[in-house]
């Protein structure tokens, strides 16, 4: 992806399937500055594009159930638009596991506009397949499978900032390895080597958030090393990240189960890019997996 320039006019291919979040992100990308277009027909495209110059930046709704929608369509437009002067055009994928697209529309009650006879695995399923073209031709992919409404605006703000001038814009989080890798990360570390705070009394039932859980965990004797190198490796790629173009660049930390050394050393690495200027967010995700339970079971 190459960096967008001040005179350049973006333009933002935005879909996916249904309930991964498309219209979540177009919103925020409407608050973001970007004129936002939903649902607009294939064929109408390019009329609307010559009907003005534009002085903002440009969001487009994709939506598969368009009635001339077609994938082949979608990449010649993408290849149309990369090819006008003046022009930078991405397509930014919604994306989510089919698991958690079941439970969405199950908690929602809603059909799904792919499911023959109201059977929305046959319909996740049949749009999945439609999409995998766009998927694998995304510049942009976001898998909202374990997002909330506020952790996916804070992802698409991170790649669309207000103006749409791009920056490299970094997100640390920690994972349990119980519950599998998270998707789309750029680089994962493994803490279980560590001593583990989950066999102290006193900590089980903390979190790597807290002092006495991070000051346990920093105990290690090779916890000091492992920490300062794996800073010197961010360090060491994010400026070459940067000069490529990226937008975004991710960093997962995994421990058994998520609460302890994986948060601390999140955390810790986090702080310490935040303190050289970089541009960071941080995510538990085991963490804010519980509070939702919790939430919902009140």
């Amino acid at each position: 992806m190459t960096q967008t320039e001040p005179n350049h006019h973006r333009i933002v291919l935005v879909t996916g399937p249904s309930g991964a979040g498309r219209s979540s992100a177009l919103n925020v990308l409407e608050d973001a500055g970007f004129e936002v277009i939903d649902n607009l027909p294939l064929r109408l495209m390019p009329a609307l594009l010559e009907a003005a110059a534009q002085t903002r930046p440009l969001a487009l709704g994709i939506d598969a159930r368009n009635r001339d929608f077609a994938t082949n369509a979608v990449i010649d437009l993408l290849g149309q638009l990369s090819a006008r002067p003046g022009v930078v055009a991405e397509l930014l994928f919604l994306d989510c596991s089919t698991d958690v697209l079941l439970r969405r529309f199950s908690e929602t009650r809603r059909r799904h506009p792919m499911a023959p006879a109201d059977r929305p695995a046959e319909g996740i399923e049949a749009e999945q397949e439609l999409l995998a073209p766009l998927r694998g031709r995304a510049d942009v992919l976001i898998d909202t499978s374990d997002l909330n409404v506020h952790e996916l605006r804070a992802e698409v703000e991170q790649w669309f900032a207000p103006g749409g001038k791009r920056h490299l814009a970094v997100t640390v989080q920690s994972f349990s390895y119980k519950r599998g890798l998270p998707r789309s990360v750029d680089m994962v570390y493994d803490c279980r080597f560590l001593k583990n705070p989950y066999w102290e009394p006193s900590l089980r039932a903390l979190n790597g958030t807290d002092a006495r859980v991070a000051e346990y965990v920093a105990t290690d004797p090779r916890y000091a090393s492992f920490a300062q190198q794996v800073l010197d490796l961010s360090l060491l790629i994010l400026p070459a990240c940067q000069e490529e173009g990226k937008s975004h660049f991710s960093v997962a930390f995994g421990c058994t189960g998520g609460q302890h050394r994986s948060v601390t050393l999140a955390e810790e690495h986090a702080l310490r890019l935040a303190q050289v200027g970089w541009q960071v967010s941080i995510r538990h995700r085991e963490i804010a997996a519980r509070q939702r339970e919790g939430a919902r079971e009140t």
